[in-house]
């Protein structure tokens, strides 16, 4: 079909929609007015697109009475409707139907065309609505478009869109992530790569036990402590690549982070095999010069994997200095009492020390010995102080902050803290939202290619595996 053919389908498209609107658009110019002739322009837009790509996709369909198709002859059986998702809003076209001499599935060669066989809403709809759905809940993105978009998918759609697209990803993820990455180039100017993993509680739509207090009242036969609901812990990973610590500041600039993360699963295998192949891609991208880091918090389970993981030999390991920083609080407060100025003072003092000096650690440790023979600490407060001298005695060879702050190397796991709450908490823990596992990984790996600015990049790859037919391939 002719650009001016096009071109006259919208034009008299409209001119027909904005006559309707003739009394709106005569009168002088009010605020309610004005609004309501955008309104009517809108719909004007909406109109002329939808009419302008019909009569382009009708104009292309074909008109053969028979036609073969692997191997198959099919025959004109009818016309039928379909309506279809557009940019330009919902749009209903006319297609030949075949169907095979011997019976059986039918064939239509316009939607296998334009891509669109067995779809109701087409790439770029989707494309726009599954970002936003990844950001926000399907409720929230079905009311912003009404008030943006030509377009206007309902709840249910973009729920189907999102477990349609999970699924595609779960099944593919692993070879798309893993073109992406050869085709990324790593910032020039990377001197370290920081690897932390994270735990974050996900309320699940699966039986366990209650949380809390239990109830002092009495209750009946049949209640139990058993709930239709119960809290797991997903899992989170962070790739982070720093550069030089900036003039003026102690800490090194971040240049780039790439994420993972995974629904509760038993031992975390999922989310350490993804991981570990960020990593090992990553690190064919770098030079031996670019020092190797392992900072995570204090959790026994993940240093333990850390430890046993070939993978990570040769690295740095540090537990994240702020959670040290909130051991060290307890300690003092278990010392001195909370909200004490004595208790203030000494944390102060140590933090100091922690980040300044090569024996901050031991220099916690004496000091926690000394007051626990010192001062006559209740039975509570002496094991608190206890169970954080623990805490400094194990991971002490894992402190060293003042040499991680003299050669310019992080020694915060920011990124894996904030996406805790950037990628799961933000979406998945809102007030009265409950999981399934595969609806919430679904969410997750959406997140991941937002956040790891990797969203387009999956989206051509996607793409790339949709059937590619012309008409001309049916004769």
């Amino acid at each position: 079909m002719s650009a001016k053919g096009i071109v006259q389908s919208v034009i008299e498209e409209v001119k027909s929609v904005l006559a309707k609107a003739e009394g709106v658009l005569s009168g002088e110019v009010t605020a309610e007015r004005a609004e309501a002739v955008g309104r009517a322009l809108t719909e004007a837009v909406s109109a002329g697109w939808v009419a302008g790509f019909r009569s382009w996709l009708e104009e292309q369909d074909f008109e053969e009475e028979t036609i073969q198709r692997e191997g198959t002859t099919y025959r004109y059986k009818l016309d039928s409707e379909k309506e279809f998702l557009t940019p330009g809003g919902l749009m209903r076209v006319r297609r030949r139907v075949y169907q095979p001499d011997a019976g059986g599935k039918c064939f239509i060669p316009l939607d296998a065309a334009w891509g669109m066989e067995g779809e109701f809403a087409t790439v770029e709809v989707r494309d726009a609505v599954l970002f936003s759905v990844a950001l926000s809940t399907p409720k929230e993105t079905e009311t912003l478009l009404k008030k943006c978009a030509l377009f206007h998918p309902s709840e249910t759609a973009l729920k189907t869109m999102a477990k349609e697209m999970g699924g595609w990803l779960e099944e593919h993820e692993d070879k798309v992530l893993a073109e992406i990455r050869g085709e990324e180039s790593l910032p020039e100017e990377t001197r370290v790569l920081c690897a932390s993993l994270d735990g974050v509680n996900v309320l699940l739509a699966e039986e366990g036990k209650k949380r809390g207090r239990p109830q002092e009242r009495p209750r009946g036969p049949a209640e139990t402590r058993d709930s239709s609901t119960s809290y797991k812990n997903a899992m989170v990973g962070t790739v982070s690549l720093y550069g030089e610590v900036p003039e003026g500041e102690c800490c090194p600039r971040r240049l780039q982070t790439r994420y993972a993360a995974r629904m509760p699963e038993e031992g975390a295998a999922t989310l350490k095999a993804k991981f570990e192949r960020e990593l090992v891609d990553t690190e064919r991208g770098l030079g031996d010069e670019v020092v190797r880091i392992a900072l995570c918090d204090g959790a026994r389970g993940l240093w333990k994997y850390v430890d046993e993981t070939p993978l990570y030999d040769g690295y740095e390991k540090l537990v994240d200095y702020h959670h040290t920083s909130e051991h060290l609080s307890k300690a003092a407060e278990a010392i001195f009492g909370k909200g004490t100025k004595q208790s203030q003072n000494w944390y102060d003092k140590y933090c100091v020390a922690l980040k300044g000096e090569d024996d901050g650690p031991e220099r916690v440790i004496r000091s926690i010995d000394y007051y626990a023979q010192a001062k006559k600490l209740s039975k509570p407060r002496e094991e608190a102080l206890q169970c954080e001298r623990t805490f400094f005695r194990n991971n002490g060879h894992r402190m060293e902050y003042a040499r991680f702050r003299r050669e310019g190397w992080p020694i915060g796991s920011g990124p894996v803290e904030a996406a805790c709450k950037s990628v799961v908490k933000t979406r998945l823990c809102r007030s009265g939202m409950r999981w399934s596992r595969t609806g919430g990984q679904h969410i997750l790996t959406l997140r991941t290619y937002v956040k790891s600015d990797r969203w387009d990049a999956m989206w051509q790859k996607y793409k790339a595996t949709l059937p590619q037919r012309s008409l001309s391939e049916d004769t």
